[in-house]
């Protein structure tokens, strides 16, 4: 199989979860509350078998989901990934004990799971990390490890805030990132597992445009052992690197599956619609529009699949395939998107339109997970990085 098509049972399993989403997982989130973890939705999603695929599926598989399920039902889609964005840290990073004690209850749907890396002074900018991870008690020469005390208190107390984080303050786990080493850049952090219930660790949710819940988290000196480490100390930033090289991609997937379902109802709309004595679909103005909103869906799919491919192939050119396919497909989105809802008129704009849900949708993804210059800037460094290397640098 290439990147550029899919074999008949990937096409008829898309097709499924297209179905479930719409029948089975559209009433669910109809239920839930918009800026509220709609917990019968995460374990409608348990119960379908979808979330435990997040820790047996390749790149490619969850980009397909992702864009199968974000066609019918956005609020479906994103659950699932940030159920997967979440966990996923702890799936490739944890011991033995931490997948035991979390992963089971996140694929079932009874453990809500959260992201935990930007701050109010480090979006974009994951380096800059200030949330701080002190020994506890005691310093320590730099670089050296703490252990835990042997009175049973913390090796070190997290200290600081996080902000603009999925799923907060309602999740049960947090992959947080906190500084361990400072002045040292990215070599300075550390990843570690959080379980909602640490005294001193405090949340409120906030208001966003996007409808799923997002919320700030405050750290008062919570206590955290050597037994929450996710990875190695200090190397915290290459397991936050290696999440989002894996989901950057199918956050291009989501963007395509809601181009698609704004492509499907603009065709409907504009070969159904009367104006000017025939069809809007007669209008030269109108057509061109709808043949350039499906070269770009088409176009961005085709660089997701390509950009998941290669990550399931371990592929030395992931980071800028990964950043190309969520740059084009979060970007054509937002433009597909917007002429879906002009060629509608104002009907697109009435609250409870599946364009006006899609509209409020669409723009999110152009700045979690690094913003569209973000991934330029790593583009380019890959680039110049590689140049030369490719035998296709000039003289």
């Amino acid at each position: 199989m290439t990147a550029f098509s899919l074999e008949p049972e990937q096409l008829a399993w898309c097709a499924h979860l297209r179905a479930l989403a719409a029948e089975r997982l559209r009433p669910v989130a109809d239920e839930g509350e918009p800026g509220r973890v709609n917990r019968p939705l995460v374990a409608a999603l348990g119960t379908l078998g979808l979330l435990p695929r997040l820790f047996t599926s390749g790149a490619l598989e969850l980009c397909l989901m992702r864009e199968s399920l974000a066609y019918a039902c956005t609020e479906a889609e994103t659950a699932l990934a940030l159920q997967g964005l979440g966990a996923h840290p702890v799936h490739a990073h944890g011991t033995e004990a931490q997948r035991a004690r979390w992963l089971p209850r996140v694929s079932d749907g009874t453990a809500v799971a959260a992201f935990a890396l930007s701050e109010p002074g480090a979006g974009s900018d994951a380096a800059a990390l200030a949330l701080r991870a002190e020994p506890a008690g005691r310093t320590r020469p730099a670089g050296a490890v703490p252990a835990a005390e042997p009175d049973g208190r913390s090796a070190w107390r997290l200290t600081g805030e996080k902000c603009w984080i999925s799923n907060a303050p309602e999740a049960d786990l947090y992959t947080v990132f906190a500084r361990t080493t400072p002045g040292a850049g990215a070599r300075g952090v550390t990843a570690f597992l959080v379980p909602a219930d640490r005294p001193g660790l405090t949340g409120t949710p906030l208001a966003m445009l996007s409808p799923h819940p997002i919320g700030a988290l405050t750290f008062d000196a919570v206590p955290v052992t050597a037994d929450d480490v996710l990875g190695e100390p200090d190397r915290g930033f290459r397991v936050a690197m290696g999440t989002l090289n894996l989901f950057r991609p199918s956050v291009g997937a989501f963007a395509v599956g809601m181009a698609r379902a704004a492509l499907d109802a603009t065709l409907a709309h504009t070969a159904a619609r009367d104006a000017f004595g025939g069809r809007l679909r007669d209008l030269q103005a109108v057509s061109h529009q709808v043949a350039e909103m499906a070269l770009r869906t088409e176009a961005a799919r085709l660089m997701v699949y390509a950009a998941a491919t290669a990550y399931d192939e371990n592929a030395p050119d992931v980071p800028k395939r990964a950043a190309m396919a969520k740059l084009l497909a979060t970007e054509t989105a937002q433009y597909v998107i917007d002429r879906a809802v002009q060629l509608h008129g104002a009907r697109a704009l009435q609250r409870g339109h599946p364009l006006e849900h899609l509209y409020r949708e669409v723009r999110a993804p152009r700045v979690y997970e690094g913003a569209s210059e973000v991934q330029r800037d790593i583009i380019a460094k890959e680039l110049y990085r590689t140049q030369g290397t490719t035998g296709e640098a000039g003289a």
